[in-house]
């Protein structure tokens, strides 16, 4: 598998369903990054959801944008190559669908929102530029962007660790690596494309949006005397980017 998925092949989506399972499994733990500081700082950016509507794109299972609509979201739609879906779920209408190009997907032609969230998934679109444009056209005019991604030093510094070489050769890299994300199963591997803090930026202006705001969030002081394990891995390898976009004003002659 590549660090893109589609769904022009049955077989492509398998994967990904695992992935998913993995992910969720892990993310449930308490000393889990995403419950412990990755989750916390993107409801921050997210802000207030009440009465407006709100698109999770690359969901998963759900848990974040039922969240959301529990806390007030009128419209809450949630998009995810697995369909992953529990049953039970309510609150939110979740579809299967390809990120890559969310407006080919039927259950949203024609529709707008006011929140569209790529909460770690924006590096599995085909095309990152293409994903962010047909998600810019579908924000309302108030509306933005949450776009969150690991740190790119985090990478550079597995792979130099891994390969005996420095960090900088890892982090100007463009060849692709295997990677293995052993938390969720390590039965599956990605080949990931290093990226950069110039191409995150690049892929923002390229596909017409502006940064208003950015966090990288740190563990709160109490999580990290509780789970000492965690603080040390975020001191060796970093942990997220979290960007909060919109579209810049339309260009006129």
């Amino acid at each position: 598998m590549t660090g893109t998925h589609g769904m022009a092949e049955d077989d492509s989506i398998a994967p990904w369903q695992s992935l998913s399972s993995g992910y969720e499994r892990a993310r449930a733990r308490e000393d889990s990054f995403d419950r412990l500081v990755e989750w916390p700082a993107q409801r921050e950016l997210i802000g207030d959801v009440t009465g407006l509507a709100v698109l999770d794109a690359g969901c998963g299972n759900g848990e974040k944008i039922v969240q959301l609509a529990d806390e007030g979201a009128s419209v809450a739609v949630g998009v995810d190559i697995s369909a992953n879906f529990p049953s039970s779920r309510s609150g939110a209408e979740l579809m299967q669908g390809d990120l890559s190009d969310l407006s080919a997907i039927p259950g949203l032609s024609g529709r707008s929102f006011d929140r569209i969230l790529f909460l770690q998934s924006i590096g599995y679109a085909a095309d990152g530029v293409a994903a962010l444009r047909a998600a810019r056209d579908m924000l309302t005019e108030n509306g933005f962007i949450i776009v969150t991604r690991t740190q790119p030093v985090r990478y550079a510094l597995e792979q130099a660790e891994q390969n005996g070489t420095t960090l900088g050769e890892e982090y100007f890299s463009t060849e692709a690596f295997p990677y293995r994300h052993t938390a969720w199963d390590d039965g599956v591997t990605l080949m990931k494309t290093p990226y950069t803090m110039s191409d995150l930026l690049n892929m923002f202006s390229q596909a017409g949006l502006w940064i208003e705001a950015t966090l990288e969030p740190q563990m709160p002081v109490e999580a990290a005397r509780r789970y000492p394990h965690k603080q040390a891995a975020l001191d060796t390898h970093l942990g997220i980017l979290i960007f909060r976009l919109r579209a810049l004003p339309a260009m006129t002659s």
